[in-house]
C-alpha cells in the first residue's frame, strides 16, 4: 500500500509538472509558415503552410486563406504577416493593412491579432490618421511590415514598422516602434524611432541569439543598384548609437530581395529566408552564427504555394495536428 501511494504521488507530481511546463520546453517538430501570396486583392490574405525541415512547405487549406482580409482589415487586404509565439500562451500576429491595387502609398495602418490556437483570431485595426490625429503620424502613406518582439526590460510587447509620410516629416521609409497594450488591441504612446539608416529601410526582423545578442535584419535600397538585406547587432533595443552595422549584404544571391525572415532550426542553427520577388521564388539559407549564411535552396512559388513576405515559427506535433484538422491540405 505504501508503494502504491508513493507511486501515485509521483504520477500526480509528474502531471502537475507537465501542466506548468513552459511552451519553450515542449517538443517542437514542425514549422508553420504564415504568408500572403500576391498583389491582387484576392491574394492579399493570410495563408499557412507547414514543414518538417523548415525549407520545404505544404500549404494548408488547399492554399486558400485561413483568415479573410475583408473581415479584419480596413483596406480589405493584408500583407507581410508576422507571427510570434508568446510566453503567456498567446500567439500574436501583426499584418500590413493594405490593398496594393490602390497604390503603394495607400497604406494607413496595421492589424493586431491574438490567438490561443492559431485558428481563431481576435483582431483590431490601428488606423494611424485616427489613432494619431493632430500629429505628423496622421499623414502616413506607408505603415509597412509590422513585427512584434518582447521587450524584457519593459515587460511589454513592442511592435516595430517602417513609416513614410506625405508632409515631409518622414521623407523616406524609417523604422519606428510602439508598445502594444495589454490585450494587444492597440498601440501605446506615439511611435518612436527605432533606428535611422538615413535611407529607405523596410521589412525589419529582429531575433536574439542564445547569448542574448540581438540581430536586426532590414531591406535597404541605399546604393540604388541593389535591393538587399543588411544587419545590425546590439545589446540594447533602444540605444541605436551603440549598434554595430555590418558590412555587405546577407543574401546569397544577386537578385533583388525583400521580406527577410529569420527563425531557429529545430536541429540547431538558423534559417534566413527572403522573397526573390522579381524572380518568382523564395530563397532559403542557413547559418550557425547568424553572421555567415550559406545557400540551401530556391523554392519556386507556383501552384498552390506562392508565398510572399512571411514568417516562420516552430510548432508541436499536437499543434500541427490541430491545424491540419482545421485547415486540411487538400491533397
Amino acid at each position: 500500500m505504501f508503494i502504491i501511494q508513493c507511486s501515485m504521488k509521483k504520477i500526480i507530481f509528474s502531471l502537475l509538472f507537465l501542466a506548468v511546463l513552459p511552451c519553450s520546453a515542449k517538443k517542437m517538430n514542425k514549422y508553420l509558415f504564415t504568408y500572403f501570396t500576391g498583389n491582387a486583392p484576392e491574394q492579399e490574405q493570410i495563408c499557412y503552410a507547414v514543414s518538417d525541415d523548415g525549407f520545404n512547405y505544404t500549404p494548408l487549406n488547399g492554399g486558400k486563406p485561413i483568415v479573410g482580409s475583408d473581415s479584419i482589415a480596413l483596406a480589405k487586404g493584408v500583407r507581410d504577416p508576422h507571427i510570434l509565439r508568446c510566453k503567456d500562451g498567446w500567439f500574436r500576429m501583426v499584418v500590413t493593412d493594405m490593398r496594393s491595387s490602390l497604390g503603394w502609398a495607400s497604406n494607413r495602418g496595421m492589424v493586431l491579432m491574438r490567438s490561443r490556437d492559431m485558428i481563431h483570431w481576435q483582431h483590431h485595426a490601428v488606423h494611424f490618421p485616427e489613432r494619431f490625429s493632430g500629429t505628423n503620424f496622421a499623414h502616413v502613406t506607408r505603415v509597412w511590415a509590422p513585427q512584434t518582439i518582447y521587450d524584457k526590460a519593459a515587460g511589454k510587447y513592442m511592435v516595430y514598422f517602417s513609416l513614410l509620410t506625405d508632409d515631409g516629416s518622414i521623407p523616406y521609409d524609417r523604422v519606428y516602434w510602439c508598445y502594444a497594450n495589454d490585450d494587444f488591441s492597440g498601440l501605446e504612446g506615439k511611435p518612436q524611432v527605432l533606428f535611422d539608416f538615413h535611407a529607405p529601410s523596410i521589412d525589419t526582423d529582429i531575433v536574439q541569439d542564445k547569448d542574448g545578442l540581438y540581430h536586426l535584419f532590414f531591406k535597404t535600397e541605399a546604393d540604388g543598384s541593389h535591393k538587399g538585406i543588411r544587419q545590425y547587432t546590439f545589446r540594447d533595443l533602444h540605444q541605436p548609437n551603440t549598434w554595430t552595422l555590418h558590412d555587405g549584404f546577407c543574401e546569397t544571391t544577386k537578385d533583388d530581395v525583400e521580406g527577410a525572415g529569420v527563425f531557429p532550426l529545430i536541429g540547431g542553427g538558423w534559417c534566413l529566408m527572403y522573397d526573390c520577388y522579381r524572380n518568382g521564388h523564395y530563397q532559403f539559407t542557413k547559418s550557425d552564427d547568424l553572421m555567415h549564411f550559406t545557400f540551401v535552396q530556391n523554392t519556386e512559388t507556383r501552384g498552390h504555394f506562392t508565398p510572399r513576405h512571411g514568417t516562420v515559427i516552430q510548432i508541436t506535433q499536437k499543434e500541427y495536428q490541430r491545424l491540419l484538422k482545421a485547415f486540411p491540405t487538400g491533397e
